[in-house]
């Protein structure tokens, strides 16, 4: 059945216009049943071939596959030796669980400010949130919405190595900074196959990186700090002995996650390009629209398109950001915010260190953001329709002037 088929219809008749769409391919599903039918579903040989082929994909010399990004960035972090109750900067608007995979390590989140413009952090908020807490021994840089962050110059302006920078690159499938894909950056990079992502299985993450040492590291740790996992214990002649010599997490990948995202990752190149198409889209369409402004992108490297964000300007547009997504919503198109900012939360005003002065780009930043929809799977005439809501609402500002001039 067409997807535009399968979605119900507002009250003008349209289809609805959900944020995110999940498409399984054909093949992806053939996959899965045959992982099914295998008798193996649990980690085993898809996921150890899913490794190889996502580790090619993103150039890095080894990929370990887990159960989610939040534990590919505890797992990260703990394989990085950090001391219990080390101090690791990561930005305010970023989504809540990567503030936990910190905590969840023994760790302390150190909340960084972002710029306005761009919704990620600069070397100099990262230096500033550096000197309030001494001295950090990690960092997380996140590439927001999938556009390239300037990864070796925020560890520099946090005077770490990039041996302690993991890359929160759960938006990241296809971004490249310069040249390098995401993926051979840093010590540890981590991704998300969430079923909203550029890559969606429907859960899932991988951890890529360069050094041997860490990806075993991470091996043994996502089967709970063991020797040797179930499938390599159970093969014929590999013996049943193991030994635990450190704490671990249950986070692995099944098989049937495994030959799902082996199948996926096929289509990923033709995903990618029409993630791009809308983007452009997007780009032409609202250009010249008061008030609607796209996040900028100050780094060289390739975009995944993963969100499309945009600041709303109230003044300017004349109404406010929440006002737009009940008014879409009414239309039967969905927006999202990406993200509430981490100080926001009471767990973290509690758990986290935060800057004196606060976070002012963050505060400034967040009742402006705006996700729109975008998925490989929206077509021309929807984005034209996304665009034409936005540009045929009048301007609350306008109108106030109107009746005030009558």
């Amino acid at each position: 059945m067409p997807l535009a088929d399968a979605l119900t219809t507002d009250r003008a008749g349209e289809p609805e216009l959900p944020f995110a769409v999940t498409r399984i391919s054909p093949e992806a599903q053939r996959a899965a049943q045959r992982v099914l039918a295998s008798g193996w579903v649990t980690t085993g040989p898809e996921t150890v071939l899913f490794e190889r082929e996502f580790a090619a994909h993103v150039g890095a010399a080894h990929a370990v596959a887990v159960s989610s990004c939040t534990a590919a960035l505890e797992l990260a972090l703990r394989a990085l030796r950090v001391p219990l109750g080390g101090r690791v900067l990561i930005p305010t608007v970023t989504f809540c669980g990567a503030a936990q995979a910190i905590l969840h390590a023994g760790l302390r989140p150190v909340l960084v400010d972002v710029d306005p413009h761009t919704a990620m952090p600069t070397p100099a908020t990262v230096a500033r949130a550096a000197r309030v807490c001494g001295c950090p021994h990690a960092m997380m840089v996140l590439h927001y919405a999938g556009a390239p962050a300037p990864v070796a110059e925020l560890a520099e302006a946090a005077r770490l190595p990039l041996t302690h920078v993991v890359e929160d690159a759960a938006h990241a499938v296809g971004t490249s900074v310069d040249d390098r894909p995401v993926g051979s950056l840093s010590r540890a990079t981590c991704f998300s196959f969430y079923a909203t992502k550029n890559l969606p299985i429907g859960e899932g993450g991988m951890v890529t990186t360069d050094d041997p040492v860490l990806a075993e590291r991470i091996r043994r740790a996502r089967h709970h700090g063991m020797s040797a996992d179930a499938w390599r214990r159970n093969l014929p002649g590999g013996g049943w002995r193991y030994t635990v010599e450190e704490a671990g997490l249950k986070a692995g990948m099944t098989d049937v996650q495994a030959a799902i995202g082996r199948a996926q990752l096929r289509h990923l190149d033709d995903w990618q390009q029409r993630r791009h198409a809308v983007a452009r889209q997007y780009a032409a369409r609202l250009q010249s629209l008061p008030g609607v402004q796209p996040l900028e992108v100050t780094t060289r490297g390739r975009h995944a398109h993963h969100l499309y964000v945009v600041r709303v300007l109230e003044e300017q547009y004349g109404i406010g950001r929440d006002q737009i997504i009940e008014r879409l919503g009414e239309r039967g198109i969905g927006a999202s915010v990406h993200f509430i900012p981490l100080h926001h939360m009471p767990y973290f005003q509690r758990a986290a260190i935060t800057p004196p002065g606060g976070l002012p780009g963050a505060d400034a930043l967040f009742p402006q953001l705006l996700s729109l929809p975008l998925h490989p799977f929206l077509t021309e005439r929807a984005v034209d329709r996304i665009c034409g809501e936005l540009t045929a609402r009048p301007h609350a500002a306008s109108a106030r002037r109107q009746t005030e001039g009558m």
